[in-house]
């Protein structure tokens, strides 16, 4: 048991589950005032962030504008991008590029640009407004934000903890007497210390959930290892509203090698001239869309799904030679000796490129603070929906919206203070063995990636997501029987995050009878005149005004 924390006694901390840009924003800003606790389920370093290449949008150039930035986010977001987020987050992008060069990120510098700063363009941006570190732009801000979280008296980081569920009025029913009509409440976390395979109780203040996207559910990802889904499916599981799963923005360039399934050949390449060809040379884009290679990335993925099949084609080409040597190794210094170290000089020979799973448009459902339907639970970043990425995001806008709604979030949770902390049961496992079948975890999540790879990827239909559907419900039960009679390890507790999201994206694609940025089906082609979200819940509907 974990005792109800007594007056005068020291408050507990925030646990934000996460080190990434969204946690590492978070923690910074809450450190100000209170006790932080990051966890972060690998090292340290493995967070999606650092592997974002492209930037990080700001309104900062005299040819730039709110407005502008407003439009091309809905334009790429097709008709589902909220607009209030969206200016919300366009008014703030100036701060936020501000925040970061103040803390030390070495944003490219330009003596002429806006801050000093090199401006980029990327697909679907109508100016320049990218700031960025050559091409290794999340690595950048992410080494500077950690190197501060790390030096900071009032962060705590945990390195190797991987959260399982959240710990609310439901666990307490056997252990304290709750007052009758209590509302429901976050009140922390159970979480596995995988060195020592023991899972802690931890009491929280609030609890911000900042776990990235869920690109690992796919075979084929731009992802890290870390982007299971686990903040989704635990908010999911504890009665949250989900939104927008259908949206899985597949990158169109991820460079085709038996040696590296995941190095993404960043947008910006595009931005700066780049060309998408078939192996005979010829460019294909522009007869898919007027914009060539600058369209969306939906759109772009879609093309380069459409020609692979046309032709019979393992990949398409990225031709960038025409850029010059001394051009690229400035501006694209990391995919160039990445490239070459694997025999690809892409100043002499274009780059063999496929789409990948990469960015989840959809998430728990918040509002501009990070509020989710949990009081005491909060998420910020690729975990959440609030409306920002619409149907399809605009590139950049991911970081921008992590810095962003990290500091709103900190705010907020500096503004609430639980009445109490009750008493916390601990982690059960008296009624559990350790597990005797490993390669039970390992077939269930090679079969679940090729189903959603095969059935729920660019180009879908409506018999495809059903056999998606009946595929995954045995695979839950598969799971869901694993997990109850074996005691909990991270490729498990990874595998049950996965199969919960799997079936949100799948209950999500199949609601939406059209076709509308990242969703494309067969069975509806066609783009509805009016368009809605799509929430999915566990619970009677209720009308949140704050909620988008």
């Amino acid at each position: 048991m974990v005792r109800e924390q007594s007056a005068g006694a020291a408050p507990l901390p925030v646990v934000i589950i996460g080190a990434g840009l969204a946690g590492l924003t978070t923690a910074l800003h809450l450190a100000e005032t209170q006790p932080v606790v990051v966890l972060a389920k690998r090292h340290l370093e493995e967070a999606a962030t650092a592997w974002a290449q492209g930037g990080i949008v700001g309104v900062l150039g005299s040819d730039d504008s709110i407005a502008s930035h407003v439009r091309d986010t809905q334009d790429a977001g097709a008709g589902l991008v909220d607009e209030n987020t969206a200016e919300f987050i366009a008014e703030h992008s100036a701060a936020a590029i501000e925040w970061l060069v103040a803390r030390g990120v070495p944003f490219s510098p330009d003596p002429q640009g806006p801050l000093g700063l090199h401006l980029t363009r990327e697909g679907g941006h109508a100016v320049r407004r990218i700031a960025h570190a050559a091409d290794a732009t999340g690595k950048a801000i992410h080494d500077v934000l950690l190197a501060e979280v790390q030096r900071h008296p009032n962060i705590t980081l945990r390195e190797r903890w991987m959260a399982l569920d959240l710990i609310t009025n439901r666990h307490l029913k056997h252990s304290v007497v709750l007052e009758q009509g209590e509302p429901q409440r976050c009140h922390g976390v159970y979480a596995l210390d995988i060195d020592s395979q023991r899972v802690e109780t931890l009491p929280a203040s609030a609890v911000v959930l900042a776990t990235g996207g869920v690109g690992k559910v796919y075979r084929y990802t731009s992802n890290p290892d870390t982007s299971t889904g686990d903040g989704i499916a635990m908010a999911w599981r504890a009665g949250c509203r989900v939104g927008n799963m259908e949206f899985i923005q597949f990158h169109p360039t991820c460079l085709y090698h038996p040696q590296e399934r995941s190095f993404l050949i960043t947008e910006a390449m595009r931005g700066e001239g780049a060309h998408l060809k078939l192996p005979d040379g010829t460019r294909f884009m522009p007869a898919h869309d007027e914009r060539g290679e600058l369209a969306p990335r939906d759109i772009v993925a879609r093309a380069i799904d459409f020609e692979m099949k046309k032709h019979g084609l393992d990949y398409v080409l990225l031709d960038a030679t025409h850029l010059g040597e001394a051009f690229l190794k400035e501006h694209f210094p990391t995919i160039h000796a990445r490239c070459l170290s694997l025999g690809i000089d892409i100043a002499r020979e274009p780059i063999p490129v496929v789409p990948a799973a990469h960015y989840t448009c959809g998430g728990v459902v918040t509002d501009l603070n990070g509020r989710t339907d949990l009081p005491g639970l909060y998420a910020v970043g690729e975990t959440t929906y609030t409306g920002l990425h619409g149907a399809n995001r605009l590139a950049s806008n991911s970081l921008l919206e992590c810095v962003v709604l990290g500091r709103t979030c900190a705010d907020d949770i500096q503004r609430q203070i639980p009445s109490r902390i009750p008493t916390l049961p601990g982690w059960d496992e008296s009624l559990v063995s350790d597990a005797d079948e490993e390669v039970v975890i390992s077939h269930n999540w090679d079969e679940l990636r090729l189903v959603m790879w095969n059935y729920v990827g660019i180009v879908r239909t409506t018999r495809r997501l059903e056999r998606a559907l009946h595929r995954i419900k045995l695979l839950r039960s598969e799971i869901d029987d694993y997990y109850a009679n074996f005691k909990v390890t991270r490729d498990l507790l990874e595998l049950r995050n996965l199969v919960d999201c799997a079936e949100l994206i799948v209950r999500s694609a199949l609601s939406r009878q059209e076709s509308r940025g990242l969703h494309f089906s067969r069975d509806y082609p066609r783009t509805l005149p009016v368009s809605f979200p799509t929430i999915l819940s566990k619970k009677p509907k209720k009308k949140d005004a704050w909620l988008p």
